[in-house]
C-alpha cells in the first residue's frame, strides 16, 4: 500500500514537473516570436496630404476646427496601426506617440520622400511598383501624353539612402510604413470612370506605402472602408473604421514577409 502510494506521489510530481515546462517552453516562444520579429517604424501623413470632404459636417456636430480634426485622423490612423502590430506580436514605434520628441526626426524624413501616383496594385499577385512610363503620341500634329481612368494611389519613396540608414541606426527599426494620404470621400462621390449617382456611404481610403531597411517595397497600395453617412464623431470612426484598414494593412505585409508556397 505504502509502496502504491509512493508510485503515485512521484507520478504526480513527475507531471507536474513536465507540465510546469511546457508551459515554461511556450511562454519563451512567445516571448522570442515578439523580441526576435521585425521592428516596424510608423511615419504618419504630411498634413497637406489630408483630403477630407466631411470637415463641415465634423465641425458643425463637434465645434472642432479643421486643425484639431486632422490631428485627430493623422494620430488615429498611426495609432490603430500601431495596435494591429502589437496584436501581430510585431515590434512597433509610432512616431504620433510624441509628436514634440519626434517632431524633426518626422519633419528629417519628410524632406526626403518623394511621391508619385501610380496605378493600385493587385494585392493578389502583387509586385513592387516601378516608375510607371506615360506614353507619348501624336494626334493632329500635337504631342500628348496618354491618360487612363484606372485608380491611382498616392506611392511614396525616399530619394536619400543616408536617410534610411539614420532611421536604422536611431529607431533600430527594419521596416518602415508610411501613410502617404487621407482620403475622407463625402456621400455620393465616385471615381471619374464610374456611373450611377455614387457612393450613398462615406469612404475612407488610405495610401500606404511599406519599405525594408534595403529600400525595397514589401507592400503598398489602399484601403478602402464606407462608414456611415451621419457619423460625424472622428474617435468613433477611429475606433469603428481605422483599426480595420490597419488590420488589412497588417496582413499584406505578413504575407509579403511570409509568402504562401508554391506547392499550396
Amino acid at each position: 500500500m505504502k509502496k502504491n502510494i509512493f508510485i503515485l506521489i512521484l507520478f504526480n510530481s513527475c507531471f507536474q514537473f513536465v507540465l510546469a515546462q511546457q508551459t515554461t517552453l511556450k511562454e519563451n516562444a512567445k516571448t522570442n516570436r515578439e523580441t526576435d520579429s521585425h521592428k516596424i517604424l510608423i511615419i504618419p501623413f504630411e498634413p497637406k496630404l489630408y483630403l477630407s470632404e466631411i470637415d463641415y459636417y465634423i465641425n458643425n456636430e463637434t465645434k472642432l476646427s479643421a486643425k484639431q480634426i486632422k490631428y485627430l485622423f493623422r494620430n488615429g490612423i498611426n495609432e490603430e496601426l500601431y495596435k494591429a502590430f502589437k496584436a501581430e506580436k510585431f515590434n512597433a514605434l509610432d512616431l504620433m506617440e510624441d509628436t514634440a520628441k519626434y517632431k524633426k526626426d518626422i519633419d528629417g524624413i519628410y524632406q526626403f520622400l518623394s511621391y508619385d501616383y501610380q496605378k493600385v496594385p493587385n494585392q493578389t499577385v502583387y509586385k513592387e511598383k516601378i516608375k510607371e512610363k506615360k506614353e507619348k503620341k501624336i494626334q493632329k500634329g500635337q504631342l500628348t501624353l496618354e491618360t487612363n481612368s484606372d485608380a491611382r494611389f498616392m506611392n511614396a519613396r525616399i530619394t536619400d539612402t543616408k536617410t534610411i540608414k539614420t532611421i536604422k541606426q536611431k529607431f533600430n527599426t527594419d521596416i518602415i510604413v508610411f501613410i502617404n494620404e487621407l482620403d475622407i470621400k463625402a456621400t455620393g462621390s465616385k471615381n471619374p470612370s464610374e456611373l450611377g449617382e455614387g457612393n450613398p456611404n462615406r469612404k475612407i481610403i488610405v495610401h500606404y506605402t511599406i519599405l525594408s531597411n534595403d529600400l525595397k517595397e514589401l507592400n503598398s497600395g489602399t484601403v478602402e472602408e464606407d462608414f456611415n453617412s451621419k457619423l460625424n464623431i472622428p474617435q468613433k470612426i477611429i475606433e469603428m473604421h481605422f483599426s480595420s484598414v490597419a488590420s488589412i494593412i497588417v496582413a499584406r505585409l505578413n504575407k509579403s514577409l511570409n509568402p504562401p508556397s508554391k506547392n499550396n
